[in-house]
Order: C-alpha cells, then sequence, then structure tokens
C-alpha cells in the first residue's frame, strides 16, 4: 500500500494527489499540517530530513519532491500517460511544469514568507505582494508561451486530449495566485485552461477543500 503524507492546502501535495488520481491509483492519506508545524516534528523529519511536503511511502522506500514522485507514477504505473506522446511535445510541457514548480513556487512558500516576517520585518501586505509580483512575472512568461503555440481551449487541455503534467502544476498554482490577489486579468488563456483542468474529477476529488484536514482555513 502506498502512503501520502501530505497537507491540504500545499501546493505540492495538490500536484500528487491529482497525479495519483488521474492514474486511479488508492493510497492512504496522512495529514502534516504545515501551520502547526507537524513537518518539523522528530517524526516527519526520520521520513523526510528536509521537512517538506509530499513524502509518499512506497515498498522501496520513500520519495520526496512533488515533480519526481510524477515521474516515479509515470515508470511503474504508465497509463494513463501523464506527458504528451511526441517527444518534443513531452519537453515543453516539463518547460512548462518546471516554471512553477522550481521558479515561481518556491518564492512563495510558507518557509519563505516566514523568513521575509521574521528576519526582514515584511508585513503581511508586503508578503503578499512579494508573493504577486513572482506569481505574476512566471504567469507572464507561461501565458507568452502558450500564446505562442497557438493553444486554445478547443485544442483540449495544454497539452492534448487528457491533463498532463502541465495541468497539474498549473492549477493549484492558479490557487496561489488568486489568494494573493494576482490580476489574472492579464493571463487569459492560463485562465481558460485553469477552469477547463479544475473541472476534470480528478482535479476536483483532490481539491485542498475535500481534503480531511481543510478545516485548517489558514493554508500554508
Amino acid at each position: 500500500m502506498i502512503e501520502l503524507h501530505a497537507y491540504s492546502h500545499s501546493s505540492a501535495s495538490y500536484r500528487v494527489r491529482i497525479a495519483l488520481a488521474l492514474k486511479g491509483i488508492g493510497v492512504t492519506h496522512h495529514s502534516v499540517c504545515l501551520r502547526a508545524n507537524d513537518h518539523q516534528s522528530t517524526v516527519y523529519l526520520d521520513l523526510n530530513p528536509q521537512g517538506r511536503v509530499p513524502a509518499l511511502v512506497t515498498e522501496e522506500g520513500v520519495l520526496t519532491q512533488s515533480l519526481a514522485i510524477v515521474d516515479w507514477l509515470e515508470e511503474f504505473y504508465p497509463r494513463p500517460s501523464l506527458y504528451p506522446q511526441d517527444p518534443w511535445q513531452r519537453s515543453l510541457c516539463r518547460a512548462f511544469a518546471h516554471v512553477i514548480a522550481s521558479d515561481i513556487f518556491p518564492l512563495q512558500n510558507l518557509n519563505v514568507r516566514r523568513k521575509l516576517a521574521d528576519d526582514f520585518g515584511a508585513d503581511e501586505a508586503r508578503v503578499t505582494q512579494w508573493c504577486a509580483d513572482w506569481i505574476a512575472q512566471g504567469f507572464g512568461a507561461l501565458e507568452k508561451e502558450t500564446a505562442n503555440r497557438g493553444w486554445s481551449p478547443g485544442q483540449g487541455y495544454l497539452y492534448g486530449q487528457e491533463p498532463t503534467l502541465a495541468d497539474i502544476c498549473l492549477v493549484p498554482q492558479m490557487n496561489n495566485a488568486r489568494r494573493f490577489g494576482v490580476d489574472l486579468t492579464m493571463f487569459p488563456l492560463l485562465v481558460r485552461a485553469d477552469a477547463q483542468a479544475r473541472v476534470h474529477p480528478a482535479f476536483l476529488s483532490t481539491a485542498p477543500e475535500t481534503q480531511i484536514d481543510s478545516q485548517n482555513l489558514n493554508p500554508g
């Protein structure tokens, strides 16, 4: 049995939940509340020394980092695939996902926000603006790239007729964009792509508000 240690409001956790749902893989869920600092407990640090979520416990061991987990799922549960079949499109899809997971998200996660407040005296408004600015900058690049590809909602999801890693990363990041007050009117294609993906059953059933620990309404 696979076990997922995750937090309802964590974008990285949401990515993995979506991937598991798209592939129809059942897991045992364990809540790791970031706001309660569960990720810094001795028990959790023994499981994941980095103290981040998610962590996937498999028969082979513990795997961390959401995109690494998605790749592992793709290797061991190849159908349905979370990537386009064409090698070039697969690479473009990965690049889209990494703009979010590697460039945008790390600058607005909980540890960074706490550091800005504790070490640099940033108040809530400044922290929020910091997050919004980095999200908008990354979204601007993704919007332009999506337009350059000639994508439109009538073509399906971002990289095909089924959701891919790009959609898996976009929807949780859109949640964050709304939370930090990003002006999404500047990104009409991303908004359309998000709207299309988030009504898919795999996205609906794994959304933060559907999770056991969602009663913590102050997300991390």
